[in-house]
């Protein structure tokens, strides 16, 4: 087999690979839905969970490729492609959530987002993790960020590129990794320093039922950066995977949209409580979701 031959082979195996990897993500969705106080991922709604995965990595395939010449040609001339890469990131999560999850997302207390003018310190937005879901809508605010990813995430076809252009933040969750640690808040830091806000999911980890304790990170670097703290409750309606959305709109169906409560920003400043901070963001976030199991009480992280 020739370079070429074998090339083009690898390409087509990359492209198509999606087909394959979203199915962790369905088993992964699955674990979360698996709880008896929650309706169980019905097979529509494994059926969506996966043509959302493949559609977010195959969609992030095509805006990564389009998008990398101008990364390369920024590499000599000086810019960058920050703009174009969250771009692309909005359309394909916009895309994703009307086509598969709820016609629009409500924004309630929109008055509350900070301008996205490039002043620095920028904002740190902290929201509950419930789903997949929160992924896509949290693109609706129209606001610019850098998320916090596992470093395997790179290596997703399509999501490991875009992510990649768009300089998101990898971190090593297992082993030693004070020196992954050291990177999340240098680098961190640097985005909020030069006007770009990050975004946390201080709980860790996406959780339906109960209410998971906060983490420090988001936390640790508002007050390193005395920057404004931005909560955002992310409310899934419980049928947003097994309606059968978007074919009962043809006939005459209805399903509810996913709301994103923004609430008023807390400024961050020297000599604040962190474990105050936290409580009042965890605290605002859970105002306007219904509780489903028993909360877990916010305890002070070791």
């Amino acid at each position: 087999m020739s370079t070429f031959a074998a090339l083009k082979t690898l390409a087509l195996v990359y492209a198509a690979s999606p087909l394959l990897i979203a199915i962790p993500s369905v088993l992964q969705e699955q674990r979360i839905w698996k709880s008896p106080l929650l309706p169980s991922l019905s097979l529509v709604g494994a059926l969506k969970v996966y043509i959302f995965n493949v559609l977010w990595m195959s969609g992030a395939l095509v805006g990564g490729l389009l998008i990398l010449p101008i990364y390369i040609l920024g590499k000599f001339l000086g810019f960058n492609c920050l703009r174009e890469a969250h771009f692309a990131e909005r359309i394909l999560a916009k895309m994703c959530c009307i086509c598969l999850i709820c016609p629009t997302v409500e924004i309630r207390g929109e008055e509350n987002l900070p301008v996205d003018d490039g002043s620095a310190p920028a904002p740190v937005y902290v929201a509950n993790h419930s789903s997949q879901v929160d992924l896509a809508v949290v693109y609706f605010l129209g606001r610019r960020f850098r998320w916090i990813a596992k470093q395997s995430v790179k290596f997703l076809p399509g999501v490991g590129l875009i992510m990649t252009l768009n300089e998101h933040v990898f971190i090593q969750r297992t082993g030693k990794n004070k020196k992954s640690v050291s990177n999340l808040f240098e680098r961190s830091n640097r985005a909020i320093q030069s006007g770009l806000p990050m975004f946390f999911f201080p709980q860790g980890t996406r959780r339906m039922t109960g209410r998971l304790p906060f983490k420090d990170g988001a936390y640790t670097l508002a007050l390193d950066n005395k920057c404004q703290l931005v909560p955002v409750s992310i409310d899934i309606p419980l049928g947003c995977w097994n309606s059968w959305y978007p074919l009962c709109l043809l006939w005459g169906g209805t399903v509810d949209n996913v709301v994103l409560t923004v609430h008023k920003p807390i400024q961050a400043r020297e000599g604040m409580d962190k474990e105050v901070l936290k409580r009042e963001t965890f605290d605002a976030i859970f105002s306007v979701i219904p509780l489903i199991g028993e909360e877990v009480t916010l305890k002070k992280e070791k």
